[in-house]
């Protein structure tokens, strides 16, 4: 049984998640460690077996000798970094979303494929075990078959909410219901329907955004439905993030802690029927829960090791994390142009970007990475105090 050893590019809150991940695991070992600050690789290395430290990543690559190298860092840096890191033909995983729009996840993929290497996204939530218990359910058939799902993100402003917990829940979504064939999409910013002038550049380096409270439809086969909020609200609110998945005989809910069924389709308080029941949801089988490994981030762990062993995809492979930011960039362009955008795309430029040079004004200006301060900007921008 393969061992396979792991580089960490990055070494910050994602990277510390992975690197605890990959150290927890029978199956992966941690060999080398880069951050352009030296204290992080420090800290972070006592934590999982003192591996080598490094600031260079090709110096990385080349002194450890990785099967993989995870790269846990701002969505503007991955391009350059996976094409890089591809470069010395070497599996990947990334952080998500895997690019700010798909002409970038084209050249990854292409760059992989030419490599002959694999690229996995670090959407942990469709492989964590609450998600696989709400699978178990929709096969064994508790809910029928399933007609329609809704998903709510945390209140972050929408836009921004699309780009960084909307890939999680679009990831989850697609793994119920499969490809997404068409979107419809409306944004509003202020109350009204977005302009040209609302095309801002994303806090967290997330690219091009648009739109305070985004309310999107997602069509798929076999009839299904599935609606996805990102709204701004007063405040972040992580009780607002879940997922529901409506069947003809039953219901299903999906947090990142947990899963619960519900046996009625139509559930009216007063009545009585049907409380929700909480599903019994195992993590995989080798995972310690004395470890600092958050469970998902090892069920994701687990998911590659399993992928590289059989010669198959990761559950969240880089194609479907291209799936995701296509139905994402679906819903800008739907938002700009109020139209339904049929899934897959043929254009891979920005649908934002776009929209704004054809009325005339340059790319956005540049914003605040911090949320907070960004948030600040925009209130002003809109003449809000």
């Amino acid at each position: 049984m393969k061992t396979y050893r792991v580089a960490i590019l990055g070494c910050r809150s994602r990277g510390t998640a992975a690197a605890r991940a990959y150290h927890a695991h029978p199956r992966t070992e941690v060999v080398g460690l880069c951050d352009l600050k030296s204290d992080l690789t420090e800290a972070l290395g006592r934590e999982v077996g003192n591996p080598p430290r490094f600031t260079d990543l090709d110096e990385m690559i080349r002194g450890t000798g990785p099967d993989l190298v995870a790269i846990p860092t701002g969505t503007e840096f991955h391009h350059d970094l996976c094409l890089r890191v591809l470069g010395h033909g070497v599996h990947i995983e990334v952080e998500k979303p895997i690019c700010v729009d798909l002409g970038q996840a084209d050249e990854v993929l292409a760059k992989a494929r030419a490599k002959g290497v694999r690229v996995a996204v670090h959407h942990q939530g469709r492989v964590g075990h609450p998600m696989q218990a709400i699978l178990r359910a929709i096969r064994s058939g508790r809910i029928g078959p399933v007609r329609y799902i809704t998903a709510s993100g945390k209140g972050y402003y929408g836009g921004y909410g699309l780009m960084n917990i909307g890939t999680h829940l679009l990831n989850n979504i697609i793994g119920l219901a499969g490809h997404c064939r068409g979107v419809t999409a409306l944004a509003l910013t202020a109350g009204r329907p977005i302009a040209p002038g609302d095309v801002v550049q994303s806090p967290s380096g997330m690219g091009t955004i648009a739109g305070e409270r985004i309310t999107a439809t997602l069509h798929f086969d076999g009839g299904v439905t599935a609606n996805l909020l990102q709204h701004r609200l007063p405040k972040v609110d992580n009780t607002a993030y879940g997922l529901e998945v409506l069947g003809h005989e039953g219901r299903l809910f999906w947090k990142s802690g947990g899963a619960w069924w519900l046996p009625t389709p139509h559930f009216v308080p007063e009545t009585g029927e049907g409380p929700w029941q909480p599903l019994e949801s195992p993590a995989p089988d080798s995972y310690d829960a004395g470890t600092k490994a958050q469970v998902d981030d090892y069920a994701f762990v687990d998911d590659y090791v399993k992928a590289l062993d059989e010669g198959r995809e990761h559950a969240c492979s880089g194609a479907e994390a291209t799936h995701v930011l296509e139905i994402m960039m679906g819903v800008f362009e739907s938002a700009a142009y109020g139209r339904r955008v049929d899934l897959p795309q043929t254009r891979r430029d920005h649908p934002l970007l776009r929209w704004r040079a054809e009325a005339g004004l340059p790319p956005p200006p540049s914003a605040p990475r911090g949320y907070t301060e960004w948030l600040a900007a925009e209130d002003r921008r809109l003449g809000r105090t």
